[in-house]
């Protein structure tokens, strides 16, 4: 994506490999952004990006539902530690 490869030619020399980073840059330039610019980015993607962005978007998003509400967790007690 141009975008994100001009946010890392312009923080490149800031960033230490820490993804607390990266949230914080992408944080604090999303919340500048109008809803029509961050249209114009995803207008501006490929396929693939819209295709990976949705994607990564949906399954973040499963995972928290399913968290909330505690899909696929047994309703039964956890087992103990201890042998019968």
């Amino acid at each position: 994506m141009k975008f994100v490869d001009q946010l890392y030619e312009l923080y490149k020399n800031q960033l230490t490999g820490d993804e607390e980073d990266v949230v914080i840059i992408v944080s604090g330039i999303l919340s500048e952004l109008n809803r029509d610019e961050l249209l114009a980015l995803v207008k501006d993607m490929t396929h693939d990006e819209l295709y990976q962005m949705i994607g990564t978007y949906m399954v973040d998003k499963l995972r928290v539902k399913l968290i909330e509400k505690g899909a696929g967790l047994p309703d039964w007690p956890a087992p103990s530690d201890r042998i019968h």
